[in-house]
């Protein structure tokens, strides 16, 4: 067996490829940690910012908005550029791990917010509104009401954004944040080493279906339909 992996697989070192691995890993499960909070917050601030009369209250979902749509419309690696400033200043660096956390969130809570909302939109106004009619606040509302009749489309929706996260960290290793997308292209890309590319995209997949797998179990679980 030995052999015939170091037949196909030359300039295969997996002690390597584990440290890639544990990279993406750490990548992804801390940023999707600060995407989830602060995407159900920014989530919350636009259903309950939505269709009021105040002027004040206007002003802040259109800020919202506006966050929300310039964040999500910028490509990935394109943004990483454009947040190098801010990720010098308060990570301390630009490159690493640590130098793709604020473009990881920053790209991602935007979308996951908007996907939170569309959940909440979907909810029936009249569960909504009987809540109100009975006394409850704004917060027993939230607490009892949006959050979990949306909590399968929350699970499924940070499913998806998981999975594009993933994606994201291998464009981030392209200019040097490490993990999988970091070996893919610096290690087989530029080297011509097509087994090492081929691996990493493999471990990529193989993390990716892992991912939707327990994503659609728990969104299973959780709805009552």
């Amino acid at each position: 067996m030995n052999e015939l992996m170091e037949k196909w697989l030359p300039n295969i070192s997996w002690s390597e490829v584990w440290t890639a691995t544990q990279e993406t890993l750490i990548m992804t499960v801390i940023s999707i940690v600060f995407v989830f909070i602060l995407g159900l917050l920014l989530a919350l601030l636009l259903f309950l910012t939505r269709d009021q009369s105040n002027i004040f209250i206007k002003l802040i979902n259109w800020v919202s908005v506006a966050f929300v749509n310039i964040f999500r419309s910028i490509p990935f690696i394109i943004l990483i550029v454009l947040l190098m400033p801010f990720t010098k200043t308060i990570m301390g660096t630009v490159i690493g791990t640590a130098g793709a956390f604020p473009a990881l969130i920053i790209s991602a809570a935007p979308f996951y917010a908007r996907l939170v909302e569309i959940a909440f939109v979907e909810i029936d106004k009249g569960v909504i509104e009987a809540s109100r009619a009975m006394g409850a606040s704004q917060w027993t509302i939230i607490r009892k009401v949006l959050l979990p009749e949306a909590m399968p489309a929350i699970i499924s929706g940070l499913t998806v954004t998981t999975i594009s996260l993933i994606g994201y960290t291998a464009m981030a290793g392209v200019i040097g944040a490490g993990g999988l997308g970091n070996m893919a292209y610096f290690t087989g890309f530029q080297r011509s080493q097509n087994d090492v590319t081929f691996v990493t995209t493999v471990i990529i997949l193989i993390l990716v279906f892992i991912i939707q797998f327990i994503g659609d179990k728990i969104t299973t679980k959780l709805d009552k339909r």
